[in-house]
């Protein structure tokens, strides 16, 4: 049962990696773009809850009604005004410029916040848990975790799929120059995608900062664990970022079960194995034209 309550709870684990990953497969899936400061970004919204909770004393949760908006405006901002002008001219030009956003949101914030880590009180939510057996229990906190990561999932698939702004990222996903033809500002598109990117993001980061610790200097461990769970999935794939997140985190638990020093490497482990089996991903032939 030991085992069985690993792969559960490594589930649920997968289920945040998921939801911290979902804007970096998004901005791919749209752009092609390789966004460096991604983790940092998810500090700074973890940072954000942080002065919404401390000035306000409402719930983490609550303080997502706040939080969400001013990240997505964030990312409108900066895609429209740095990103914009540095995609079309090859792979180098927009990773080093995120790469530059990710070293100034990690100074600003250890500059404002200081060096010392962090954290959201969500209350009771935290510690709540359903006894299955007597080894597996099953905490409410983790589990609205996953919840939260299909619903956000759910929404952009339905958004991709089923609406005049999807069908218009579809396209200029897939052929950019055809687009502008048609009368598609992609430049205004990117900017919309950014910032639901970053919108995800947001969630994502109020909901790490409630189950763990944050600092100035974490944004780059969340960029490894997001970009692990995006590439396992497949590069751009909505659903397999769900995959990948959950491969991620059960391969995590089971590690920690065969010894907690193990529990990174077991996900790094995985990690490589799928770059060296299947460098595209699990679903990236599935769904490459997904968005």
């Amino acid at each position: 049962m030991e085992w069985v309550n690993a792969v559960i709870q490594g589930t649920l684990l997968g289920g945040l990696y998921a939801l911290l990953a979902t804007g970096l497969s998004l901005a791919f899936g749209v752009m092609r773009l390789v966004n460096l400061a991604h983790g940092d970004l998810n500090i700074l919204a973890a940072y954000l809850a942080l002065v919404v909770v401390t000035a306000t004393g409402a719930n983490p949760l609550v303080g997502l009604v706040a939080v969400v908006p001013v990240m997505m405006v964030i990312g409108f901002l900066l895609q429209r005004v740095l990103l914009n002008f540095a995609l079309g001219g090859g792979v180098l030009p927009p990773v080093l410029v995120t790469f530059g956003i990710a070293v100034v949101v990690q100074n600003v914030l250890l500059d404002v916040f200081s060096a010392d880590s962090q954290g959201l009180d969500a209350g009771p939510l935290e510690n709540a848990s359903v006894t299955l057996t007597d080894q597996i229990s099953v905490g409410f906190f983790p589990l609205l975790t996953l919840l939260v990561a299909v619903g956000v999932l759910l929404g952009l698939q339905f958004v991709v799929s089923r609406t005049q702004l999807g069908r218009a990222l579809r396209a200029t996903s897939d052929d950019t120059e055809a687009a502008r033809i048609v009368g598609i500002d992609h430049r205004r598109l990117y900017s919309i995608a950014m910032a639901i990117s970053l919108g995800t993001v947001a969630v994502a980061g109020v909901f790490l900062g409630i189950r763990t610790t944050f600092g100035p200097s974490d944004g780059p461990q969340r960029l490894i664990f997001a970009f692990e769970s995006v590439i396992i999935g497949g590069l751009g794939s909505l659903w397999g970022t769900l995959v990948g997140g959950v491969a991620l985190g059960v391969a995590q638990a089971v590690g920690n079960q065969v010894n907690p020093a193990y529990q990174a490497l077991a996900g790094h482990l995985l990690f490589l194995a799928v770059l060296a089996f299947r460098p595209s991903g699990l679903f990236a032939r599935r769904t490459a034209r997904q968005v």
